[in-house]
């Protein structure tokens, strides 16, 4: 991600070929005309975007009135630029990107986080003895440049990290399989497994577990449309809620993992099952707020302590108005509890 008006959580992002919604047998579907909402992810179809294939894969936007263009991320884009230049609806982003929206004044805003917590990571080898992040202090660590922006600060700021310690990471696992001692940023659903798979024992430290609080996977959508199309959108909202609570369920998620494989050809069945047993252990979806108030919730006060936190890290200037990065209106209805 550009760290001036786009922060994204891995590089940045292209659009994709658009699914094509098909018959679902058993799906309700009313013979209304259904209303077009385009949805941008953040990167190529996997199993951390789950729900939303899941809710186009088994007709839930459809009994909601939706035709779904749900179209995946990838290289070169920004789905943030897509959205303030009007070619998309609606995006997957993050916390800071909606800051940036209000710091550069830009009539956009977040409606709902999908993550409770966000699942970046910092990976190392169980060889390496490494038991937490105070372990890690004046070992290289090797780290994006949006990671620079985004979660280092807080690493610095709690654990007493130096910018020193930071090398390049530019997503190529191979580094880190060559060093027992390497240290690499990277998703819990994500990294571990690539090393894994390569021969490695990795040991993963979740930044959310150690006070991280910034919401992940949350969807933005412009001022305009959340005040004109108020119904639209919250009907978009409880979709994709359902959506998320059948597939973290495990059940019935077959076509959505098939529509998942046929956007990205590079999705095996093991490492989406690997993905969903992950968010689902850590509770990546359904912890904290979510965990009382529903799928997709959000607090002022969560929101007041992460733009705190940044401020006080010299991420963000002082004197921002948190309450104009994002809305509570669509969300918080107790939608995906059990």
């Amino acid at each position: 991600m550009g760290t001036k008006y786009v922060i994204q959580r891995r590089a940045l992002l292209a659009g994709g070929t658009a699914l094509s919604l098909v018959p679902v047998p058993g799906a309700r579907v009313s013979a209304q005309v259904l209303d077009k909402v385009l949805f941008q992810t953040d990167w190529r179809a996997q199993a951390e975007h789950g729900g939303y294939y899941q809710a186009v894969a088994n007709g839930i936007y459809r009994r909601y009135g939706i035709d779904c263009d749900l179209r995946q991320g990838g290289p070169q884009q920004s789905p943030a630029q897509l959205l303030v230049g009007g070619r998309a609806d609606m995006i997957m982003s993050n916390p800071f990107q909606a800051v940036n929206y209000v710091r550069e004044r830009i009539p956009f805003l977040c409606i709902a986080s999908i993550f409770q917590k966000d699942p970046v990571i910092l990976m190392t080898h169980e060889e390496a003895g490494i038991n937490g992040f105070e372990d890690m202090r004046g070992r290289p660590i090797m780290m994006s440049a949006a990671g620079r922006v985004t979660h280092w600060p807080f690493l610095r700021a709690r654990f007493g990290f130096s910018d020193s310690q930071i090398r390049s990471y530019t997503f190529n696992l191979q580094p880190f399989m060559a060093d027992k001692g390497a240290i690499q940023q990277g998703f819990v659903s994500s990294e571990p497994f690539a090393a894994m798979q390569a021969g490695a024992r990795p040991r993963v430290h979740l930044l959310a577990d150690a006070g991280y609080e910034a919401y992940n996977t949350t969807i933005d959508i412009s001022r305009k449309m959340a005040t004109e199309k108020r119904d639209l959108v919250q009907r978009f909202i409880d979709a994709t809620i359902e959506g998320w609570s059948e597939y973290m369920k495990g059940e019935d998620i077959g076509a959505a993992n098939a529509l998942i494989q046929a956007q990205n050809a590079e999705m095996p069945a093991d490492k989406m099952a690997y993905g969903l047993r992950v968010m689902q252990e850590r509770k990546i979806v359904t912890d904290h707020e979510a965990a009382m108030l529903g799928i997709g919730a959000m607090t002022h006060e969560r929101w007041a302590r992460f733009y705190e936190s940044m401020r006080d890290y010299g991420v963000y200037p002082a004197g921002l108005d948190i309450r104009q990065a994002y809305s509570l209106d669509f969300v918080n209805r107790r939608i995906g509890l059990g």
